[in-house]
Formats: C-alpha cells, sequence, structure tokens
C-alpha cells in the first residue's frame, strides 16, 4: 500500500534545470527521512541528496552547490531541483523513504523517473 511516484524527469540540455517530484502515500511522512538516488544503467545505485524529518540535508560532493533537496509535508512531496544539469547528471532517479526505530526500520522507493541531459 506504500507508494512513491517520481515525475519530473525529462530530455534537457547541457546547463539547463529541471525539478523533480515524489508524492508519497501509505506513510506518516512527516517522520520519514526522504532521499532521492540515481542509477546509470551497469552502474551501483547512489545517493545524490538526503532530507531529514527535521530538516538536515545532505548533498553528494558532485551536486552540492546545484540541487536542491525540499519537501512539502502537506503535500506528502518531496522535491529535487536541478540546475547546471551537464551530461553526467543523466540518470534514472529515484525517491527514497527511510524510517528507523530501535528494532525496527523501514526502507521504500519509488519506480524512477529518467533524466537525460544532451549533448
Amino acid at each position: 500500500q506504500v507508494q512513491l511516484v517520481e515525475s519530473g524527469g525529462g530530455l534537457v540540455q547541457p546547463g539547463g534545470s529541471l525539478k523533480l517530484s515524489c508524492v508519497a502515500s501509505g506513510i506518516v511522512f512527516r517522520i520519514y527521512e526522504m532521499g532521492w538516488y540515481r542509477q546509470v544503467q551497469g552502474k551501483q545505485r547512489d545517493l545524490v541528496a538526503t532530507l531529514t524529518s527535521g530538516g538536515s540535508t545532505n548533498y553528494v560532493d558532485s551536486v552540492k552547490g546545484r540541487f536542491t533537496i525540499s519537501r512539502d509535508n502537506a503535500k506528502n512531496t518531496v522535491y529535487l531541483q536541478m540546475s547546471s544539469l551537464t551530461p553526467e547528471d543523466t540518470a534514472v532517479y529515484y525517491c527514497n523513504a527511510n524510517r528507523k526505530r530501535v528494532s525496527t526500520r523501514y526502507n521504500y522507493w519509488g519506480q524512477g523517473t529518467q533524466v537525460t541531459v544532451s549533448s
């Protein structure tokens, strides 16, 4: 019943911008850490950015200053604003929801959305 649905991917030119959205259902959104990951065909899925329920952010070095993660708890939505895009940003981007307790962990993934930066 838990669903994470990404949208906003597409084809953009180098130097362009794109904003991804992920709408969550089936969870108490405000208490989850949210994140964005990306995966290139044939490579592992890598962290892009995370945003805790308390508002703390973390970014992979390669996107610092270019990408911004944010959330709107009233809309159960997490966003990834991407600017100054390069071909190396081309990947499938996945939304993640994570919650940890002493003896229980919950981890959910969206279906992914393709971002292609042309060259």
